[in-house]
């Protein structure tokens, strides 16, 4: 066989089928990154509390009935499951493979949800809210609840996207309003308090109004991520976005942000995986 045919019939054909099963790994093959947490606010008595947060599942689906994903939540035995929005996409709406994932995680552990920008522009999404509180999750609508935990209680907030509020122009303002709702009439001023919020590029918000941890998501990673650089594109943050992945901090505010699960208006990831997050809550020594 000449040099030409075997370009032809082997090396070309075998880079292509290489480069398919790269891609298909980066859309679906989930990564999970643990942080440790602890605070002086957290209370005595509990040794570990661990958060699974999910997130931007834009109403993809992980194997038959979200097996591989649960499978991987399952083992991490969260005492807790958060998702911050977007757990549905108003492009290509798939309310089965949404509702099917939060069923999946119900029989882990409670969880809790906030809406994103996606479920306020998918128009069915209000009956699929109304099937996910009926099978037993708490939608937390600008809202708060107290968690036990040891001899204490934490604080957890949910925050809906900003696009649920029309009565204030800038992103800023509307989740100002939108906090200022949800921690009204809080029980417990001191405890150690958790921010579910979709949007990353509002931490300075999130900070100043005194959270100690924010979860987000929505900037997908960058979509793009450059070895060694970081991420390349996302919403409302344009290019080279400051706020795409990871954890930050501001004072003694924190922020992690979920890379998220699916895609939505481009439908290709590059190193960039989808991603589950585990946060440990642990107890400050001594």
């Amino acid at each position: 066989m000449s040099k030409t045919k075997r370009w032809f019939m082997i090396y070309i054909p075998a880079a292509i089928l290489l480069l398919i099963l790269f891609l298909y790994a980066e859309n679906n093959w989930i990564g999970i990154t643990a942080h440790k947490v602890s605070s002086e606010k957290l209370p005595a008595g509990f040794g570990t509390y661990r958060i699974v947060q999910l997130s931007d599942l834009q109403s993809k689906e992980f194997g038959r009935d979200q097996k591989p994903l649960l499978r991987k939540v399952q083992k991490l035995k969260p005492d807790l499951i958060v998702v911050t929005g977007d757990l549905v996409d108003s492009s290509h709406y798939d309310e089965k493979a949404s509702l099917t994932m939060m069923q999946g995680a119900l029989k882990i552990a409670p969880v809790y949800f906030i809406r994103g920008n996606h479920e306020y522009a998918a128009s069915r999404y209000p009956s699929l809210e109304q099937k996910l509180i009926e099978a037993g999750v708490h939608v937390l609508r600008n809202e708060h609840t107290s968690i036990e935990l040891g001899d204490g209680f934490i604080q957890l907030v949910g925050v809906d996207d900003p696009l649920y509020n029309r009565k204030r122009d800038g992103d800023a303002a509307k989740i100002e309003a939108h906090l200022g709702v949800a921690l009204e009439g809080i029980e417990h001023p001191g405890a150690y308090t958790i921010l579910l919020s979709h949007r990353p590029e509002l931490f300075q918000v999130y900070a100043d109004y005194g959270m100690d941890l924010s979860l987000s998501g929505h900037a997908h990673g960058g979509q793009f991520r450059i070895p060694f650089v970081g991420g390349v594109f996302a919403p409302e943050q344009g290019f080279w976005p400051k706020y795409s992945e990871g954890r930050h901090q501001l004072g003694g505010s924190e922020m992690i942000i979920s890379r998220g699960l699916g895609n939505s208006t481009f439908p290709q990831r590059l190193f960039n995986r989808p991603e589950i997050i585990l946060i440990e809550l642990t107890e400050t020594a001594g």
